[in-house]
């Protein structure tokens, strides 16, 4: 999986360019409380689950993990340029994802994540949750749509980046799977490198399974608009080298150009 994290927006915050935070209202905080919760009750009824959503190599994907599939993710993501001659820190996620509705055309996952920047365990804890009805499930021939949340931190105004999105994905016969999407997040954190607000943008991918080569192979191309840490193109290809267990060999580049590209491993598993 891949997954959208925030090494880039916290060497912003650390380097004085954050913008000015203001106070989250009550209500606000209540929606968080109340969502906490929620998920905390999904993971003793289902399990313990991962933070970041199912994806492509970087955006969230519209595929949703079926009611009571547990997937464990090992997301790595290391810097291929030094900047100003010092090499920034790997970033990696750790955790389960896994998928808590029964239902066949409507489908739910949710889940924390452990995340490690650099040997940096400041709040560490993510959630997030998804849930979307699959292709023809509709009508025949109508398109997934998916809506969710990653990047729910423990922390206000420091780990909070609560970005919220939906998606519409169809899959075009051997051309592949298309999605476009949409995404906003707290504006208090997802700001430009002069700490300008740069809180939303448009989501887009392809992928598809080479089966002319493998069935166990697939490749994928994403991007996400934004020059606040999370915007970047990505592309990558997984190989599939057992029935549970599968490996994503990708690369990030980045839309603002101070941030230096990363290669991205990310091994999944399935139980």
């Amino acid at each position: 999986m891949i997954l959208a994290f925030s090494s880039q927006v916290q060497t912003l915050l650390t380097a004085g360019f954050a913008c000015e935070k203001t106070k989250i209202g009550g209500l606000i905080m209540k929606i968080k409380l109340t969502v906490l919760t929620f998920l905390f009750g999904l993971f003793f009824i289902t399990g313990i689950a991962d933070a970041t959503p199912s994806t492509q190599i970087w955006i969230p994907s519209s595929d949703i993990q079926p009611f009571k599939k547990i997937h464990f993710g090992l997301d790595t993501y290391i810097k291929t340029k030094s900047r100003n001659g010092t090499t920034e820190p790997t970033v990696t996620n750790a955790g389960l994802t896994v998928g808590v509705l029964p239902f066949e055309k409507l489908q739910m996952e949710a889940g924390i994540d452990y995340r490690d920047i650099g040997g940096d365990h400041t709040y560490p804890l993510y959630f997030n949750a998804k849930f979307g009805i699959p292709e023809n499930a509709i009508f025949k021939g109508s398109p997934a749509m998916a809506a969710g949340g990653y990047d729910f931190g423990t922390k206000n105004d420091v780990a909070d980046y609560n970005i919220v999105y939906g998606l519409i994905a169809k899959t075009l016969g051997k051309f592949g799977r298309f999605s476009a999407g949409y995404y906003m997040g707290n504006d208090d954190l997802l700001v430009d490198i002069n700490g300008e607000e740069d809180n939303n943008g448009i989501l887009l991918s392809w992928d598809r399974t080479i089966s002319e080569i493998s069935d166990k192979i697939w490749a994928a191309i994403d991007y996400q608009e934004g020059k606040n840490g999370y915007g970047a193109l990505s592309f990558g290809v997984a190989w599939k080298f057992a029935p549970n267990v599968g490996v994503i060999f990708g690369y990030d580049i980045y839309s603002e150009s101070t941030y230096k590209p990363t290669a991205t491993i990310q091994v999944d598993i399935d139980f």
